[in-house]
């Protein structure tokens, strides 16, 4: 007995069957009444609409860069002193000789933000920043701290952040992904896919990966030697193929996800190349993301994008820099992260700068941050182990209230002390600034509730005021 066709099937395959009715199907109402990304309200008002995570790959020092500790200095050279708990370290070196950090520091903006000499041009936008020193996370190593500060478990399997949003909040631009991501390097980002996958969600709420360098989106263009009339038969033809075949197999969310990201595609052909086409932008706007420079043309391109995708109602998107975990310094911390702050900072900058003058910042919430920080502890004389016990994060618009600092870390940098944030606190913030309790947000999996936060989290309010 075979299966009643659905609405989409009828339409692809009636009348004359592969023309002009396939494109007709994707492109009216009918076909996107059924869509799983559809738009949903929040449940509350909420400035924000769109995020944006820059995602340091391998875990930026925030001993060095937002977490100054005079402490540190007067005691380097020195073990770790018997009052402070005494860590698990990736590496185990927990009685190396304490590592001074090398960094000249200063206050900046009206808030008067602590930002070290190697931000220079973050430093600028001081005023915007909310600073949250005091995060923690169980993830020890890179491939469980990625997975926690993705998925919020250091266990790979379950859904990501961009996945829980985009399943919350769905999409506002039926022509392209809910949920895009882009590296810095055709190096994979440790754990691959699965920082962006779904787990146990339907396929269809994971993220699309655009490429770094050349065309974003690959393999969107049509041959030149292919007809308009031709490529309109292939695609029914695929519709059809892909439809009697997911029929069958109702339990395999792969294959829905697969057809929705075909006529996704097809969407996209005549709406994403404006979309990525930086040709549009000004010269001034080249230069504030650095696109002129051989150093920050990488990620400032990412940063644009970023930019231009929010701009046209993409839900989130996902920036790593670093992938491969280019952010790890167990040695050389001083020449790792000079460079790699060179490559960053004023792109980040840029993209504050730009999203405030377009009136975008209060629309899109900016977050920054790594894995985990970094110890005290010297590792090979001149680095820093991996840290999740106290690290720092920040976020900027979407809400939030800038020139803040949130919670601290030991006089050492090591713990965090005072409203500390665990990873499942830092999603549940990030829900709630866009308008989603995140309590409410749950997918049934074999008839167990899941969360985004795996019943642990709490959103931290007061980030707003």
């Amino acid at each position: 007995m075979t299966a009643f066709p659905s609405r989409r099937e009828m339409l692809t395959t009636a009348g004359a069957g592969f023309g002009a009715l396939p494109l007709s199907a994707m492109l009216s109402q009918d076909a996107v009444a059924d869509n799983p990304v559809s738009s949903r309200l929040p449940h509350r008002r909420t400035p924000a609409t769109s995020v944006i995570f820059l995602f340091m790959e391998g875990g930026p020092s925030h001993l060095d860069l937002f977490d100054p500790k005079p402490l540190l200095r007067k005691l380097a050279g020195q073990s770790l002193p018997d009052s402070f708990d005494k860590p698990v370290t990736a590496m185990g070196e927990v009685n190396s000789p304490l590592l001074a950090d090398q960094r000249r520091w200063a206050q900046h903006g009206e808030s008067g933000l602590w930002i070290s000499d190697w931000l220079p041009e973050t430093a600028k936008c001081a005023d915007d920043l909310a600073v949250i020193r005091s995060c923690w996370s169980n993830g020890i190593n890179h491939a469980g701290g990625v997975s926690s500060m993705t998925t919020g478990s250091p266990i790979a399997g379950r859904p990501s952040l961009g996945s829980w949003v985009t399943y919350g909040l769905g999409s506002v631009n039926e022509n392209l992904p809910a949920f895009v991501v882009m590296q810095d390097t055709t190096t994979s980002v440790v754990n691959g896919v699965r920082n962006w996958g779904t787990g146990f969600m339907p396929a269809v709420y994971q993220g699309t990966r655009f490429n770094t360098t050349g065309n974003p989106i690959s393999n969107l263009a049509t041959p030149a030697d292919e007809s308009a009339a031709i490529r309109q038969q292939k695609l029914g033809l695929l519709s059809l193929l892909n439809r009697n075949h997911a029929a069958m197999r109702p339990q395999q969310s792969e294959l829905e996800a697969r057809i929705a990201g075909y006529e996704l595609a097809f969407r996209m052909q005549s709406s994403a190349p404006e979309a990525v086409d930086l040709t549009q932008e000004t010269e001034e706007t080249l230069n504030l993301y650095g696109m002129n420079e051989k150093v920050t043309a990488t990620f400032g391109r990412q940063c644009l994008l970023a930019r231009r995708l929010v701009e046209r109602g993409v839900r989130f998107v996902q920036l790593y820099h670093g992938a491969g975990s280019k952010w790890d310094s167990h040695s050389s911390i001083e020449k790792n992260h000079t460079f790699l702050c060179q490559q960053t900072d004023a792109c980040v900058a840029g993209l504050l700068k730009d999203l405030k003058q377009r009136g975008l910042l209060e629309t899109t919430l900016v977050v920054w941050g790594g894995e985990f920080g970094r110890t005290p502890m010297s590792e090979k004389g001149n680095g820093r182990d991996h840290n999740p016990t106290g690290f720092t994060m920040w976020m900027a618009g979407g809400g939030v209230k800038g020139g803040q600092v949130i919670g601290t870390t030991d006089e050492l940098g090591l713990h965090a002390v005072d409203d500390r944030l665990h990873v499942h606190d830092l999603h549940s913030t990030i829900m709630w600034l866009m308008g989603l309790d995140h309590r409410k947000v749950v997918y049934y999996d074999k008839g167990r509730p899941e969360r985004v936060d795996q019943n642990e989290g709490h959103p931290y309010t007061a980030i707003t005021s």
